[in-house]
């Protein structure tokens, strides 16, 4: 049960975090998906680094985290994709 909800916090983050970023990102749903989760245990691991990864009632700190490792994978991962497959739409 924990992968389906690591599958559907990374889904949730992923586009998030694709509709802070400016513009329009390239990458497919299951990168989304990926680079979302990717974010998830990035913003999990500085949680814990601070000492702020348990805290009583909700966490709003790790969750703010996670959200911006999410915003940090997709537009570095949205780069890479597009330099590999060289599809940037050019303004």
């Amino acid at each position: 049960m924990s992968w389906l909800w690591a599958i559907i916090v990374g889904l949730v983050l992923g586009l998030i975090a694709k509709a802070i970023l400016p513009g329009k990102q390239q990458i497919p749903l299951w990168l989304t998906t990926v680079f979302g989760i990717l974010g998830s245990v990035l913003g999990n691991a500085v949680a814990t680094w601070i000492g702020v990864n348990d805290t009583r009632g909700i966490d709003w700190t790790r969750h703010l985290l996670q959200l911006i490792g999410a915003v940090a994978v997709v537009g570095v991962g949205d780069m890479l994709w597009t330099s590999i497959k060289g599809t940037r739409q050019r303004a």
